[in-house]
C-alpha cells in the first residue's frame, strides 16, 4: 500500500477530529503535533513540515463557512493543504509533437530502465507508436534488460550493446526516430551525481533535446533526494519526477518533499513491481487515498482499462434480464486481478480506506479468488453456464481435477448464488442508479452495473 505509515498516521489524526466532541484551540495544536510528527517520520524535509502546519493552524483560525460544520471545515484544510504541498493540479506532460523524446535521470537503484519500460506500456496503451533507446553504457544488464523488457511490451527497441559513447547509440537512430511518437530514452547512473555523470548527461541533453527530462528517484532515499533532485535539476533543468517504490515500506517522505524544493511536479508515481504499476500523479487522488477518503476517478480509470465498452455493456443487459453464469462471474473476477492487488483497489473506494483493514484479511481474499479461479479451470461448459446442474458427484471431480478442496467449490457456488440473488434485486435501469445514488456515485457512462 502507498506510504502506509504516514497514511495511516494522517488517518489516525483525523480520526480525533471526527470523535472530538468540541473542536477548539488546544484539538488544533494537539493535530498540529501529531501532522508534524507524521510527516517528519516519514522522512520529509524539516522546513516544509513547519511551513505546511502553518498554514493549516493559521486556516484553522478562520471563521467556519456556512453550510459546513467545523469538523468538516478543518478535515478539508488538512485534505487541501496537503494536496497543495504536493503541487495541488497533475503534471500535463502531452504528447504534443512527433516524437515527443522523453529522457529519464536518475542513479544507480532508482529504477530508471524499469519505469523505461513502464512509461513505454503506459503510452502504448493509450495507442502511441512508442520506441525505447538505451544509453546507459556503464551497467551491464541494462542493455539486455531493456531489450527484454521492450519486447514483453511490444514496443521497437534501439542500442548499441559494445558502444560505450551514449551521445554515439543515439545519433546512431536519430533519422528513424520521425516515425514514433513518443522517444523514451535511458540513460546512464552512478552511484553518487559525479563530475563525469554530469559531463555526460549534459552531452547527451544536447544532443537529445529532449521535450521531457524526468528526474527517476527512489522513495526510499529519505532526504537524501532533495539534494540529488536539486543537483540534477542544475544539471539539466528537469522538468518534472517520477517517484519510485512507493509500494514498499519505504517513508517516502524525502522523495515528495524534494519535488517541492526543486518546484519540479511529480509527473508519475511507481505503485508496484508489475508492468502496469505505474500512474499519473494527481496530488488530489494520492492524498484522498492517503487519507482514506478514496479514489474514486483513478478506479474508475482502471476499470475501463481492463474491462471493454462493449463488454461492460453486454454485462449491463445480462443483469438486467437477471442472468448470470459463473462465465460472468469468472471473467469479473480476471478483471479484478488485472486491476490490481485488493489493498490497492480498497484505498480506493470511499471510505474503505479509512477501515485499515489488516493485510492479512486481504491476502486471504486473494487467495480465495485464486482457488475459484483453479476450481473454474477445472468445469466443463455446461457446468459454467449452467451451475445448478451441480451435484456432489461433479463437486467431488472438480475438486480433485483443481487440487482445491471440496468445500472450496462449494463456497464458490454459495458465491455464485448470492452474486445472482443480488442481480435479480434489481430489474431495470433505474433501479441499478438509484442503488448507485445511496452509494454516493452514478453509473458511469459504458461502464455497466
Amino acid at each position: 500500500m502507498v506510504l502506509e505509515k504516514l497514511g495511516d498516521s494522517l488517518k489516525n489524526t483525523l480520526n480525533k477530529i471526527t470523535k472530538a466532541i468540541f473542536i477548539d484551540e488546544k484539538l488544533i495544536n494537539e493535530l498540529i503535533k501529531d501532522i508534524q510528527r507524521a510527516l517528519l517520520q516519514s522522512d520529509t524535509n524539516v522546513q516544509l513540515v513547519f511551513d505546511l502546519t502553518s498554514k493549516i493552524k493559521d486556516r484553522a483560525k478562520e471563521q467556519t463557512p456556512p453550510g459546513i460544520t467545523k469538523r468538516e471545515h478543518l478535515v478539508t484544510i488538512v485534505y487541501e493543504e496537503l494536496t497543495n504541498f504536493l503541487g495541488k493540479e497533475a503534471y500535463d506532460l502531452k504528447i504534443a509533437k512527433k516524437p515527443t523524446q522523453i529522457m529519464l535521470v536518475g542513479l544507480f537503484g532508482s529504477g530508471k530502465t524499469t519505469t523505461a519500460g513502464k512509461l513505454a506500456k503506459f503510452y502504448k496503451k493509450r495507442g502511441h507508436k512508442v520506441a525505447v533507446i538505451q544509453t546507459d553504457t556503464w551497467r551491464p544488464a541494462a542493455y539486455d534488460q531493456l531489450e527484454t523488457l521492450a519486447k514483453d511490451v511490444g514496443v521497437d527497441f534501439f542500442g548499441i550493446r559494445k558502444e560505450k559513447d551514449p551521445v554515439s547509440i543515439y545519433l546512431a537512430f536519430q533519422k528513424k526516430l520521425s516515425d514514433y511518437d513518443v522517444v523514451i530514452v535511458d540513460t546512464a547512473g552512478r552511484d553518487a551525481l559525479s563530475d563525469e555523470l554530469i559531463q555526460e548527461l549534459n552531452q547527451l541533453n544536447t544532443a537529445v533535446q529532449a521535450d521531457e527530462r524526468l528526474l527517476v528517484v527512489a522513495a526510499d532515499i529519505g532526504q537524501a533526494a532533495q539534494k540529488q533532485a536539486q543537483a540534477f535539476h542544475d544539471t539539466c533543468n528537469i522538468t518534472g519526477v517520477i517517484v519510485t517504490k512507493l509500494e514498499s515500506t519505504a517513508k517516502g517522505g524525502g522523495a515528495l518533499s524534494a519535488c517541492a524544493i526543486t518546484k519540479a511536479p511529480i509527473a508519475f508515481i511507481g505503485v508496484g513491481e508489475k508492468i502496469d504499476d505505474l500512474e499519473i500523479f494527481h496530488p488530489q487522488r494520492f492524498v484522498g487515498r492517503l487519507i482514506g477518503m478514496g479514489d474514486l476517478e483513478s478506479l474508475l480509470e482502471k476499470a475501463k482499462e481492463v474491462i471493454t465498452e462493449q463488454d461492460a455493456q453486454d454485462l449491463q443487459k445480462k443483469f438486467l434480464k437477471g442472468e448470470f453464469t459463473l462465465i460472468d462471474l469468472y471473467q469479473q473476477m480476471q478483471s479484478l486481478k488485472k486491476m490490481g492487488s485488493f489493498g490497492k483497489i480498497m484505498e480506493m473506494i470511499p471510505g474503505m480506506g479509512s477501515l485499515q483493514l489488516p493485510k492479512e484479511m486481504l491476502e486471504v481474499q486473494e487467495e480465495k479468488l485464486e482457488l475459484w479461479r483453479h476450481a473454474m479451470d477445472s468445469m466443463t461448459k455446461e457446468e459454467l453456464e449452467e451451475p445448478d446442474v451441480m451435484n456432489a458427484e461433479r463437486i467431488d471431480r472438480i475438486a480433485a481435477g483443481s487440487g482445491v478442496s471440496i468445500g472450496v467449490v462449494r463456497e464458490l457456488l454459495k458465491q455464485y448464488r448470492q452474486s445472482k440473488k443480488m442481480v435479480k434485486l434489481f430489474k431495470n435501469e433505474k433501479d441499478i442508479q438509484k442503488m448507485m445514488k445511496k452509494m454516493g456515485g452514478k453509473l458511469p457512462q459504458g461502464m455497466g452495473f
